[in-house]
């Protein structure tokens, strides 16, 4: 099992002999690593994994820069502001999230090109901003044509889509799903626009002077990547048992094909950089080099 915790309840010290300590979020990504920890396949590969939920980012970033874990499920933006901080986690790889954007039921639109001049409900200066700005502008519509409505909280924004207050809005899963379950009209996804900004994180101190234990956990994570690949219908159960997916999308949830590891693409880190700086959130001189670290995903590079 996972451990859910406060962070001002974690002890602050450097992991040199501990379990490795990895926090998650209730996030698509996360199941491979439940199933890993469920089936003993971190033992098996000779590492022990301690897996930390948080409830949201703030607490995850709060637990990694008190040096409370030593990697996490994340998103290039939160690997770039932190490395701007200071805080010195490198991307790993990349994860197979998946983000959308959904209309509202009472909208009456089909296409991502009739959001211009509409209301779109979000959480700004986020990856869900990120993703639905870049799916956007991936079919000609430019930021400055719609409307951006701040709803950090997912089930107001839900709520607010689903009662038309905003024309559309942006989600991860299980929201997102959630979403369509409930009558709202699925108009694209980071997986069918291919973005991909969804990444794991290690702390440089840790992959310094704990490489073999980084690798042993991603070849637990692939063995149980590629055990869902090849029955995901099997895995259902564990979305709602271990993942806390709503039981309504249970049945109709589409899973995520899970790759192997790898790093993520420059172009995107570099898009990701500039998304940035052009909302003055990060200074100008980081780069790709600056936020990744590949040593532990070199069996998969070729």
């Amino acid at each position: 099992m996972f451990t859910a915790v406060s962070v001002f309840a974690m002890g602050n010290r450097e992991n040199t002999s501990g379990p490795l300590r990895f926090g998650i979020m209730g996030d698509t990504n996360v199941l491979p690593l439940i199933l890993a920890n469920q089936e003993g396949y971190f033992e098996l590969e000779g590492v022990q994994v301690k897996l930390i939920q948080f409830n949201n980012a703030q607490e995850r970033d709060a637990a990694i820069q008190a040096g409370q874990v030593d990697g996490a499920t994340a998103d290039i933006l939160a690997a770039a502001l932190l490395t701007g901080g200071g805080y010195d986690f490198k991307i790993t790889s990349l994860t197979n999230d998946r983000f959308g954007i959904v209309a509202s039921p009472q909208s009456g639109i089909t296409r991502l090109q009739d959001l211009r001049g509409k209301r779109i409900g979000l959480s700004a200066n986020t990856i869900i901003q990120y993703t639905v700005d870049a799916q956007l502008d991936k079919t000609g519509v430019p930021v400055d044509s719609y409307e951006v409505m701040a709803f950090p909280n997912q089930n107001i924004r839900l709520n607010m889509v689903m009662d038309g207050t905003v024309d559309a809005g942006g989600f991860p899963d299980p929201f997102l799903t959630m979403a369509v379950v409930q009558g709202a009209t699925l108009l694209s996804t980071t997986e069918s626009a291919g973005i991909n900004a969804g990444v794991m994180l290690f702390s440089k101190r840790f992959l310094d002077n704990r490489l073999e234990d980084v690798k042993a956990f991603y070849r637990a994570y692939y063995k149980a990547a590629m055990e869902i690949n090849a029955n995901p219908d099997n895995f259902r159960s564990y979305l709602v048992e271990h993942v806390n997916f709503p039981e309504v999308i249970r049945d109709t949830f589409k899973f995520v094909t899970f790759t192997k590891p790898t790093m993520t693409a420059e172009s995107e880190i570099v898009r990701v950089l500039g998304w940035l700086n052009s909302r003055d959130l990060i200074r100008g001189d980081l780069s790709p080099a600056d936020l990744t670290d590949g040593r532990a995903i070199g069996e998969w590079s070729n």
